[in-house]
Parts: structure tokens; sequence; C-alpha cells
């Protein structure tokens, strides 16, 4: 009897290096998305831009309010929605996202997602580490949510982000509003579909630890460890996402000092 056919591999992973792990001293940055097959999916580039005071942003399911000036984007994105899978500035940064699921629920009301927060960051900023306080702030502000399929399907959940420039990274990871950022100067990082950030948090939600005591999620002596505190498996996505996390940086790490050609793959 004939067996049959394993199903493709399917993987949404991102990655970044940076010298020295980056030969010739440049930045590689790349993304892999499983975004469904039959999705029209669109290279876009949108210029920089002036806004009058007070203007308003019409992102893809809510309204937020607009910035003075906007920078030239190019971005890779569905054609359906307002943000992108990933994309990168006139600046030199770029950013990534992922889906992440944990103890948090995901709130099913209609907000930004975590693609229009990938947008608004390049927009928005012209360091990694503005990208980050751009995007937490608009969180706090505007929450994230609401159904990332063009289908009437419902798929929901928060996100991370891999944020770079020139000189450095940084690992956004959110769970609901609460959010932990992990600063990369060196070397290479990836994320998948999982938290990641442990217990090097470089900045973080004012109340992220008194909401994880709160909980009893942490017992606000031991070690504080992000991703053990908040992650929860709860989703298939979740389960094998640990496996292409591990590979990914042990690929990127045998290459280190040799990485240099750059790809920007969404497929």
């Amino acid at each position: 009897m004939a067996m049959a056919a394993p199903p493709p591999p399917r993987s949404c992973d991102t990655f970044v290096a940076l010298p020295p792990a980056a030969a010739r001293g440049r930045v590689v940055f790349g993304k892999n998305s499983d975004r469904p097959a039959d999705e029209v999916q669109e290279v876009l580039y949108v210029p920089a831009a002036r806004h009058p005071p007070g203007a308003a942003l019409q992102c893809t399911y809510v309204e937020v309010e607009q910035v003075g000036e906007t920078h030239a984007v190019v971005l890779s994105r569905p054609a359906w929605l307002w943000g992108a899978e990933m994309g990168a500035n006139e600046h030199g940064v770029c950013i990534g996202n992922e889906a992440v699921w944990g103890r948090e629920e995901v709130a099913a009301a209609e907000a930004l997602l975590g693609m229009d927060l990938v947008r608004l960051g390049l927009e928005r900023a012209d360091t990694a580490e503005k990208a980050v306080t751009v995007i937490v702030d608009l969180l706090e502000k505007y929450g994230q949510g609401g159904n990332c399929m063009e289908s009437h399907m419902a798929f929901t959940y928060h996100n991370s982000f891999l944020i770079a420039d020139r000189k450095e990274a940084w690992v956004l990871e959110t769970s609901g509003k609460y959010w932990a950022a992990e600063k990369v100067e060196g070397g290479v990082r990836n994320i998948s579909n999982q938290l990641s950030i442990t217990t090097k948090i470089d900045r973080e939600h004012p109340e992220l630890r008194e909401y994880a005591k709160n909980k009893g999620w942490w017992d606000g002596e031991k070690e504080f460890d992000f991703a053990a505190t908040y992650s929860y498996v709860n989703t298939a996505r979740m389960t094998t996402s640990r496996g292409r996390y591990c590979e990914g940086y042990k690929l990127l790490n045998k290459h280190k000092g040799i990485i240099h050609t750059p790809w920007f793959a969404n497929y």
C-alpha cells in the first residue's frame, strides 16, 4: 500500500544576523511566512509624507492618530489589509512579526493587527529602538486584536517582532498589552511562533511583573523569566514552533561569520 505523502513544510520564522556574525560588516534580515497559499501578496512602496495636524489614519480595522511626518517604506503584505508582514524603511529599519499565543487571552474585538504595528513602526521610527517605543505606545493606546484572515475563518493572535537597524536589533514580544523587549547588539537572533525572551529583558511594560504576580503566574521571588511566565502551549502551531526555533538558531550559529546572502521571502 502506497504511503501518503507528508504535507509540505510550513513555517513562520524571522531572523537577523549582525556583525560579526554577518560578513563584511553588513546586517542580514530575513523572514519566511506561512500565510495561505492562495492569498494575494504584494510588495508596496510608500513614499515619505507630511500630514496636517489632527489627521486620522485608517488602519485595517481601527483609526489611529496620524503623525506629522512618515518615512518612506517598502512593504511585503497581504493585499487585503493595511499593515505588512515585513518591510524596511528609508533609514534601514527592518521589522517582521510572528504570531504567538500565551496565558493572556486574545481579545475578540477589532484593534490593531500585529501587521498594522509593523507598518506603523516602519513609518514612524528611524532606529530599531524607536520602533519599539512606537509599537508599545500604540499597543497601550489602541490594543491588538482582530481577525488576521480575509476569509470568515477566525484567526487571532498576539505578536512578537524582530526589529533591526544598521547597528542593533530588538526582539519585542507581547501578551495582550503587556510586553518585554530584548536588545541584540551582535551575533544572530531568530523568532518563531513562541515567546523566546527569558531573563534578559532590557525594556518592559511597567506592570509586567506585578500583573503576573497577581495572576499567580510568578511568585515574585525566583528570577523573572518572561517566556516561562507568560507562555501557555495551547495551539498546534506553538507545539511545533520550538523545533523550528531551535533548529533555526543552530543553523544561524553554524554559519556565524559567513552569513552574507540577504533574502527577503514571503511564501
